[in-house]
């Protein structure tokens, strides 16, 4: 009775202390998953520094550090400057902003004075309805730019975590610590291995497949909006590329409204050139980018990807494109485990 009652303090104790954990760095934890993924990117370029130089550890994992900062960091931060300069602009442009609503309010009017029907019997003011919505997309915009400036501080506490943790893993890889956190793992080494390769699994596909693609649909997108003159090609074809992540529903929430606008405007060959670009992103993106990308790399299914998505980024935000499948697929992994080792009938 005593060693039970022993068993359940004990228990509450490790519960009570991860709830405080938990709860403390749960603030910075897509830092954390940060921090492993930069880990698992490019761990293959610090053991070439290390087999191919006579660096230590320390100096070639300072070095991948800066490697990925000048790979990651700074494009991030350049693309991100500049997606709010096109923010700025888009919004102190309120005169094409006017011209398209107001070229949209007469072509509505028009198709439905075809058919001897007025607008006011359906009560719509399609320029009233229209600025609403954009007040509120700017409202929106303005607020997410605010909060991303005002949390300066957490973000510049998170990339040392970040980074710390980075530089840690790639030093201590065989440390006495790294070795019990493996042995923390409460299933046996064979599926502790399975688990520790399908985060490896997960990220390769997602961040390298997924990210080629994303690179690929966003790219060609930005010169598209260019040649035709769409205001803010930056700004949307970045998010392009982030919706590209989404299989089959991605870039065409983009490209579709764009065609709109370019025809509401009358400028009917930026309209077809884009509308051209569009369609061809549709169709490579499911027949030839992912099938090619995704068999040199490593493949996850449409429904993991779309629903791990959809989990991962409100919880996680940008991190979460890749967080939300691997959450996925290691509540299917440990279920088949838990039942393996700890279910089944053993004779």
């Amino acid at each position: 009775m005593e060693r039970q009652v022993r068993t359940a303090l004990a228990l509450f104790l490790i519960v009570a202390l991860s709830a405080v954990i938990i709860y403390a760095i749960f603030p910075y934890v897509d830092y954390l998953f940060g921090g492993f993924i930069l880990f698992i990117t490019f761990k293959p370029l610090y053991r070439f520094l290390l087999k191919k130089t006579r660096l230590n550890r320390q100096v070639s994992a300072l070095l991948v550090i800066i490697i990925s900062i000048f790979l990651v960091l700074i494009p991030f931060f350049f693309l991100l400057s500049m997606v709010i300069i096109e923010i700025q602009q888009i919004l102190l442009n309120q005169e094409a902003i006017m011209a398209t609503i107001e070229v949209g309010d007469r072509l509505f009017n028009n198709f439905f004075s075809r058919f001897g029907i007025s607008e006011n019997i359906f009560q719509i003011n399609f320029e009233e309805r229209v600025m609403d919505l954009a007040t509120q997309i700017i409202n929106f915009l303005s607020l997410l730019v605010v909060g991303s400036i005002q949390s300066i501080s957490h973000r510049a506490i998170g990339l040392l975590i970040m980074y710390f943790l980075f530089y840690y893993l790639l030093t201590g890889e065989e440390s006495d610590f790294m070795q019990n956190l493996f042995l923390a793992i409460p299933f046996n080494t064979k599926n502790t291995v399975i688990l520790l390769n399908e985060f490896r699994n997960i990220v390769r596909t997602t961040l390298i497949a997924s990210g080629a693609i994303a690179v690929i649909e966003g790219g060609i997108l930005i010169v598209s909006f260019l040649i035709f003159g769409v205001q803010g090609a930056f700004l949307w074809g970045s998010i392009a590329a982030a919706l590209s992540f989404l299989p089959v529903v991605g870039t065409p929430i983009i490209w579709i409204p764009a065609v709109i606008i370019q025809f509401l405007q009358q400028d009917y060959v930026a309209a077809a050139g884009i509308l051209i670009t569009g369609i061809f992103l549709s169709v490579s993106d499911s027949s030839f980018f992912r099938p090619v990308i995704q068999k040199k790399v490593g493949k996850i299914h449409p429904f993991q990807s779309l629903l791990g998505i959809f989990i991962g980024i409100p919880l996680f935000g940008l991190v979460g494109i890749i967080i939300g499948p691997l959450l996925l697929a290691y509540f299917y992994l440990t279920v088949k485990m838990f039942s393996e080792e700890y279910l089944s009938d053993k004779e």
